[in-house]
């Protein structure tokens, strides 16, 4: 199973700072809601015990390189869906747990029982920021300065929309190459498009026309694409945003925000982009955008 196959039901809660929003998403007292919930759970649970035994048996440092860093990393992330939401495992544990917590009978979310009182904490635990941290690739100075620049207006942004900040952040810097690779109008001027929206017969604007690749029937080709042109960083934001929230496309995605691979996933599973691995290559680059986030609010308190 590929994670350009993946269903969205199946997706990981990669990333730490989702806990608070997968939380919240529980306390949405529908069954369907709880086992969603519980299978993100155990896929965020699985991954870290993945991660930590492949760092204490198999790292050696003599063959390590960010390559073989991402490799590993998409790698744990197939392992982890592939071993979650089994018959009997630990995601029905956790939606019979959260079902007895918000008064619901276990068995209307078709979950076994199980004494799991310690559940939420002990994932908390697990899936610290530090402990990931300690296993991935660090954010480079590019990326640092790329996250700096636009996290202010992508704050805005998700006051307004409910879109986390760091999940617009991150996928344009994974679109951009962290800025280096912004599309440019012919001329060499800035077209402001950060998220590599095309210029469909609807759109009215300025328009960038540029050599892209696409992936057809999984083999990479160079195309000449319009895109989308904007007067600033500000309007591609308010436009992406805008095409999120409000086209019938994407009205799946926007519900999907409780953890990074899941928003990613849907993304893919839409149609956003062609490459098959655009899930897992987005949901870690919004990663990189939270670690980033979370330096600065630290640096912040401390000042």
């Amino acid at each position: 199973m590929s994670l350009g196959t993946s269903t969205v039901s199946n997706a990981l809660a990669a990333d730490a700072s989702s806990l608070n929003r997968l939380k919240l998403q529980a306390g949405q007292s529908s069954p369907e809601t709880i086992r969603e919930t519980a299978k993100q759970f155990e896929s965020l649970f699985m991954r870290e015990l993945i991660k930590s035994m492949r760092e204490a048996t198999m790292k050696s440092g003599l063959m390590d390189s960010p390559g073989s860093d991402l490799g590993n990393d998409l790698l744990d992330q197939q392992f982890a869906v592939q071993m979650s939401g089994q018959p009997g495992g630990l995601s029905d544990m956790i939606a019979a747990q959260l079902s007895r917590q918000m008064g619901i009978d276990p068995n209307a979310v078709k979950g076994t029982s199980g004494k799991l009182e310690a559940t939420v904490s002990t994932l908390q635990r697990a899936s610290s920021l530090a402990a990931y941290s300690q296993q991935s690739v660090k954010p480079t100075n590019t990326q640092g300065g790329f996250v700096e620049r636009h996290l202010q207006t992508a704050n805005r942004i998700e006051r307004e929309t409910g879109i986390p900040a760091s999940y617009m952040v991150g996928q344009a810097g994974h679109e951009t190459g962290w800025g280096k690779h912004e599309i440019k109008m012919r001329g060499g001027q800035p077209s402001y498009n950060l998220f590599g929206i095309k210029a469909d017969a609807n759109w009215k604007g300025k328009v960038a026309e540029v050599t892209t690749t696409e992936f057809v029937a999984g083999v990479e080709k160079k195309q000449v694409a319009k895109f989308r042109a904007y007067g600033s960083y500000d309007e591609s934001f308010r436009d992406y945003a805008r095409l999120i929230t409000q086209s019938p496309r994407y009205a799946k995605v926007d519900t999907q925000n409780g953890s990074a691979l899941a928003f990613a996933s849907g993304l893919q599973k839409a149609g956003y982009a062609t490459d098959p691995h655009y899930a897992a290559k987005l949901s870690r680059a919004i990663e990189t955008t939270q670690r980033l986030q979370q330096r600065t609010q630290i640096v912040a308190q401390n000042i």
